[in-house]
């Protein structure tokens, strides 16, 4: 707000006070200045529209937006009033608003570089390609900038790629595009760089792949400065995608001859060689081959290049580049692949490996350069391969525990590799017990003399030996995202909070890697955090719409035209993401669990609307955030895991939708006949419901086949979805019963019938019964001396409570319709005198229910309670741990600690939640 530029306007000095009260977040006082000022000049347009600033950000929308437009329709033409509409606007997240603002301003000062200018900018932020294109225009027409032609250009371009229709986008938006740079180009006006890298859009998008060659190779490629080897780079996609694979040799030829180490013109290079080959290319007989230069269109020609560039890097004394190394493994595969004797001029891939070990071994890249090449080797070679390996690498005498450690950090990087590589080809794997508890004891070994310079008790040992390393590398990513994981595994949800929060993710990966927080957090029973993490998920998704669309003003203003596409890209992505469809679903519900009705109304959630993009979604998640060196037959099974996940999502949207439909159904019972009820619109929201209801109950038939699979993912892949535990436990079938009564009461309501039977209210109870006897047991327990973990135990305990919260939600719909009914019918009786009129089996059958839920609720409670005195008894200082140094222990104990920390928050979250709902039980009464 303090960046408001000079303004000439003499009610400056008195609006000042107001903008400083503004900036420094005192709102009230601002309103109270604005008054003061508008009871003196009641005219000052500008005080209002500060004031209405005040009120939006004091929570008073509405009337905000009142004092606001009392203002935009006297049309205001004045700098400070526009300016400070249009901040208040995008605070509102009214966008479309500014756009007639400036469209109004614009008439009344047709003249106006600026508010034309503004105008353009308000279009560019909802969207308005046509009407920014129509604006850059008449910007051009009052002030002839190149920036402002361009940027009609360019609408025009967006147009284009925004269009549903493919032909007109090639027929009538890029030609005209086209027309309209080259008119520019013939008038020698062009002057900047972006100005050709739009046109080089163009011509691309159109496929003028000749066209778009002669201006990067002419006098206007000159002008492409800012990125090095831009044109170069231009060049080298042009010729692949013109199939001209004799300039494209030449070029990436003579790249590589600067830049031997540039490994991106390397696979242009090999690529283009074997094309030249199926074609039979031979060079002229005179003159030079191409326009690029002369060209190797034979094998030969291109090992003995190879060969060159490592007999240049073998020839120096340090510092050798590993690009000509590593382009020789690929030669050899790529050679393998086409099934070539030429292969063999090469040498042999385990010889050239362990060269390259030799060479570069010391650095931690060297790993991630031979993983990609390990195929070469036969099965009958790993093992060989390896102990080449373990040849190079310089280990001192051994020690007590029979390990030799190195002696300096280029040993400890070699022997990390040759470890890491062991992994890679499946060695570790093939040992047997006692082999793989042995290296794990050797691996320990060498981790805390590094430090110089399967049963739970594994478990254990890792978060000690995770936190260890922690407390050497506090800024270590990979040990706070295995810690995160396996508190998760442990059902202990409380010390995870931090670890993501020392994560500091920012921007998109709030997206990429926000599911290893949210996934855990209403499941193991920490509903505060699982609402904050929520929260702060959800506040990155909504401000992306607001973010990008500055981005795109600013690409517009400094010329970044071939980033406006990407921004748009992003937007649409972060929109369609599954995380986004994942986190707004369970923060709704949350919300419904946590405060029931008061919600419902908040949310104003609509039943008929599914907002989920299912066709369009996006799977964003990063599943390679944590460092594998698994061999690839152990990787994550992404296909399996999106599609749980999706079933998953549908499930708990419909859910949703269910429990918003059921709120906004008449809350008053109809006595009319169901033709009238059908006019007032509740027969076709009782329509919609049983459409849902079927829906759910579909979802929940697909499910249960995908969890009769049995997918197991490995610990480093994707995180398994909820919805094996919600099934197996009872959770989704209990909730699914309790949404159908709900249609029965709204069919009973509407037509005045009774219309389910005792049974189901048995079945119902049964359900919640069985989920709750799935509780039962010690989430925590000493056994021997171990310290034992039941994390399921906790996810059955919240997927009781959610349950409950449905049963319950059920309930008070189902007091609502009957209360009145009872009511008429004592009235009744009162009239006809007669004591033993029976009430209905529905009411009789609900005082029942409600009788077992409260006895249901006092058992969960009553477990809880005992779980919180059994895990508080735990003296876990006291526990021995035999085979552990002193420091080894300490870290152990610290990691059971927060575990046993982390499951009483969520008792006690989860038993706070129950009584809640007993207490909302007890008032149920009809």
């Amino acid at each position: 707000m303090a960046a408001r530029g000079h303004v000439q306007d003499p009610n400056d000095r008195r609006l000042r006070p107001i903008y400083d009260y503004l900036d420094n977040g005192n709102n009230k006082m601002a309103i109270q200045q604005a008054d003061k000022l508008l009871k003196k000049h009641k005219d000052l347009h500008c005080a209002k529209v500060l004031k209405a600033i005040g009120l939006q950000r004091t929570g008073k929308q509405d009337e905000a937006f009142t004092l606001a437009q009392e203002v935009a329709t006297l049309e205001p033409t004045d700098d400070n009033s526009l300016q400070a509409l249009t901040i208040l606007y995008r605070e509102m997240h009214r966008p479309e608003l500014v756009t007639k603002l400036y469209e109004a301003a614009v008439k009344k000062v047709p003249l106006s570089e600026e508010y034309h200018s503004h105008l353009f900018m308000a279009y560019a932020r909802v969207g308005e390609y046509k009407k920014m294109q129509q604006a850059g225009m008449a910007l051009y027409k009052i002030v002839p900038k190149n920036p402002y032609y361009f940027w009609s250009v360019m609408s025009l371009v967006m147009q284009a790629i925004s269009a549903q229709d493919e032909k007109l986008s090639q027929t009538m938006f890029l030609p005209l595009a086209e027309r309209m740079v080259e008119k520019m180009v013939k008038e020698e006006k062009i002057e900047a760089e972006a100005e050709v890298q739009l046109y080089f859009m163009i011509l691309e998008r159109l496929g003028k792949c000749v066209e778009a060659l002669e201006v990067i190779r002419g006098p206007l490629g000159e002008k492409l400065t800012s990125e090095l080897q831009s044109r170069e780079n231009k060049c080298m996609m042009l010729y692949q995608r013109l199939q001209r694979w004799a300039e494209c040799n030449a070029l990436a030829h003579k790249l590589l001859l600067k830049n031997p180490d540039d490994w991106q013109f390397y696979p242009a290079y090999f690529d283009s060689l074997f094309h030249l080959m199926d074609q039979s290319w031979s060079p002229p007989e005179e003159g030079q081959h191409c326009s690029e230069g002369s060209v190797h269109h034979t094998v030969t020609e291109v090992v003995r290049f190879v060969e060159d560039r490592i007999k240049g890097e073998d020839s120096k004394d340090s510092h050798a580049l590993r690009g000509p190394y590593l382009a020789r493994l690929e030669l050899i595969h790529r050679l393998r692949e086409r099934g070539c004797p030429e292969e063999s001029m090469l040498g042999e891939p385990l010889e050239l490996m362990v060269q390259f070990f030799g060479k570069f071994g010391d650095k931690p890249c060297c790993i991630t350069d031979l993983k990609i090449y390990l195929h070469l080797l036969s099965p009958e070679q790993h093992v060989q391969f390896i102990n080449r390996l373990s040849e190079a690498v310089p280990l001192g005498e051994q020690g007590e525990e029979g390990f030799a450690f190195p002696d300096d950090t280029k040993a400890l990087q070699r022997h990390l590799c040759v470890c890491q590589l062991s992994r890679a080809l499946g060695l570790h794997h093939c040992l047997d017990v006692d082999g793989k508890l042995r290296l794990i004891t050797e691996l320990k070994a060498h981790y805390h003399h590094g430090l110089k310079f399967g049963e739970e008790d594994m478990v254990w040992q890792c978060l000690g030996l995770l936190l260890e390393g922690l407390s050497h590398s506090p800024s270590n990513a990979q040990f706070k995202l295995l810690l995160l994981l396996l508190y998760c595994h442990l059902g202990a949800f409380e010390p995870v909070v931090d670890l993501y929060s020392s994560l500091d993710a920012k921007h998109v990966q709030h997206d990429t890697i926000g599911f290893l927080l949210t996934r855990f957090a209403e499941s193991l029973g920490q509903f505060a955090a699982a609402s904050q993490a929520c929260n702060f998920s959800l506040r990155f998704f909504h401000s992306n719409q607001k973010d990008t669309s500055e981005y795109i003003i600013q690409a517009y203003k400094y010329g970044a035209f071939e980033k406006i596409p990407e921004f748009i890209a992003l937007r649409n992505r972060l929109n369609q993401s599954l995380h986004f469809a994942q986190v707004r679903t369970e923060r709704m519900l949350l919300d419904l669990v946590l405060n029931l009705e008061e919600s419902v109304k908040a949310m104003s959630l609509s039943a008929e609307e599914d907002d989920i993009p299912w066709d369009n979604m996006r799977d964003n998640r990063d599943l390679t955030v944590f460092t594998s060196w698994d061999p690839k037959d152990r990787y994550y099974h992404r296909r399996q895991s999106l599609e749980e996940e999706s079933v998953w999502l549908r499930i708990r949207s419909l859910t949703l939708r269910l429990l918003a439909s059921i709120a906004v159904v008449g809350h008053a019972p109809s006595t009319q006949n169901s033709e009238v009820t059908n006019e007032n619109g509740v027969g076709d929201k009782t329509s919609t419901v049983s459409s849902l209801l079927s829906q759910l109950n579909q979802t929940l038939q697909t499910a249960a086949q995908l969890a009769e699979k049995r997918i197991q993912y490995p610990f480093l892949g994707p995180p398994s979805t909820r919805l094996g535990p919600a099934l197996s436990s009872g959770s989704c079938q209990c909730q699914a019963a309790a949404l159908q009564m709900s249609v029965n009461l709204q069919e009973l309501d509407t037509v005045g019938l009774v219309v389910f039977s005792r049974f189901e209210l048995t079945v119902l109870l049964s359900l919640s019964i069985e989920i709750l006897n799935k509780c039962k047991g010690d989430l925590l327990e000493m056994k021997g001396g171990r310290l034992k973990t039941r994390s399921p135990l906790l996810e059955n305990l919240v997927f009781f409570v959610e349950t409950m919260c449905v049963v319950l939600w059920m309930a008070s719909y189902c007091a609502k319709i009957l209360r009145p009914l009872k009511t008429s019918l004592q009235k009744k009786k009162k009239k006809k005198k007669d004591a033993n009129t029976a009430l209905p089996e529905v009411v009789c059958g609900f005082q029942e229910l409600t009788g077992s839920l409260q006895d249901l609720l006092t058992q969960a409670l009553e477990h809880i309670k005992g779980q919180e005195m059994s895990i508080t008894a735990l003296k876990l200082a006291s526990l021995t741990l035999e085979g552990y140094t002193q420091e080894e222990a300490s870290f152990i104990k610290a990691a059971m600690d927060k575990v046993q920390s982390s499951y009483l928050r969520s008792l006690q979250e989860v038993g706070d939640l129950l009584k809640k709902r007993a207490e909302t039980l007890k008032n149920l009464k009809i």
